[in-house]
């Protein structure tokens, strides 16, 4: 028997250790804080081997140039 998932129509955010709905631009506006609070070596990221050699290179790029930092991985090379 399938499992019926509810989906999520709105954003939510955590405000007051509670999730509550919140407009796009809201939640939009704190993941950039989120990720403008954490540049250089506070950020990393790991890249998948099933994404298109594309998608890791705008990954790494992403990584290098916005968030200014070479903590790059991936599991390509297994």
């Amino acid at each position: 028997m399938a499992r019926r998932y509810r989906r999520l129509t709105t954003p939510l955010v955590r405000k007051n250790g509670a999730l509550e709905e919140t407009t796009w631009d809201e939640a939009l506006d704190r993941a950039a804080e989120g990720l403008s609070r954490h540049r250089g070596a506070a950020f990393g990221m790991f890249s998948c081997s099933k994404a298109t050699n594309e998608t890791n290179y705008v990954a790494q790029k992403f990584a290098r140039i916005v968030q200014a930092s070479n903590n790059i991985d991936s599991c390509n090379r297994t």
